[in-house]
């Protein structure tokens, strides 16, 4: 679904070594953070694209 205009796309949270259980799962955390990333970095170069980067507010903080 897109985004609006003015609405920065917010980066996936990195998972932490620990959030790994290391049992070869398919999908691992990791390569579900990894399609995140290209998901956002795909929306990122749309919205800068759509925004002429700069012109909008900033992302808000990551969740804790």
């Amino acid at each position: 679904m897109p985004l609006p205009p003015s609405t920065r796309p917010v980066p996936p949270v990195q998972p932490e070594l620990e959030d790994c259980c290391r049992s070869g799962c398919t999908p691992c955390v990791f390569d579900l953070y990894e399609a995140a990333l290209e998901r956002y970095e795909q929306a990122l170069a749309e919205w800068e694209v759509a925004n002429r980067a700069g012109d909008a507010p900033p992302p808000p903080p990551p969740p804790p």
